[in-house]
């Protein structure tokens, strides 16, 4: 079920089978990538792919011990995807993404469901910082994944095509209503807010910023 749709015809996406890790990539998983592919160590990592703050929350190319298992933040777009390769893995689709994110503990779409919906808005609304929980520390969704709400902000794949306008993709009403405000109007759930806002964050995103509560998970394909 697509977030947008053209009232004028009937659309789906189709999300193929596949793999999504069931935590997302930890301080100490990323400290042993960059052990191994050291072109994105601190001091070799190229400012074209990496922002200033990249892992500034570590000592040098080392995290704290107590961060050891918190969830990798401060990674840019192409650090991540170098990432996923490393591990023979890719970084999963928007639409990957948000099907898993669609579960709740019990059912595979919770987004109708206004608890649910409330739970994740009031993480949002959650002063930002560092992160310093470890994976699994949230709750662990229908198909056995955790931390997909609540933990951290994650990378998708094309995460730049989450807003597009008409002159860039055609002159369709739907291209024309995914961006600015026109977005609510085509919205094939009013009540999701909290996609709403994911989508809103992705579109303001450069590859190679770095976020203080901005991660990512690996996929892979079946």
């Amino acid at each position: 079920r697509p977030l947008f749709f053209d009232k004028s015809k009937r659309q789906q996406v189709i999300v193929e089978s596949f793999y999504v890790d069931k935590y997302p990539a930890s301080n100490l998983e990323y400290m042993n990538f960059i052990k191994e592919e050291s072109k994105w160590s601190l001091e070799n990592a190229k400012s074209i792919f990496v922002e200033k703050a990249y892992l500034s929350h570590w000592k040098g190319n080392t995290p704290d011990k107590s961060i050891h298992n918190a969830a990798v933040v401060n990674v840019s777009w192409f650090a991540a995807r170098a990432y996923c390769h490393w591990k023979g893995k890719r970084l999963p689709s928007t639409a990957e993404w948000e099907f898993v994110a669609l579960a709740d503990e019990t059912q595979r779409d919770a987004s109708y469901k206004k608890d649910y919906s409330a739970r994740i808005l009031k993480w949002y609304s959650r002063p930002g910082g560092v992160n310093r929980s470890e994976v699994g520390s949230t709750y662990k969704n229908f198909y056995g994944v955790y931390d997909m709400h609540g933990l951290i902000w994650e990378w998708v794949e094309d995460f730049s095509t989450a807003m597009v306008t008409g002159d860039s993709r055609g002159d369709s009403s739907l291209d024309k209503g995914l961006f600015c405000g026109s977005g609510s109007l085509g919205a094939s759930n009013f009540n999701d807010y909290a996609a709403f806002m994911r989508y809103g964050f992705r579109s303001s995103l450069d590859a190679k910023y770095t976020v203080n509560n901005l991660g990512f998970r690996c996929a892979y394909n079946n």
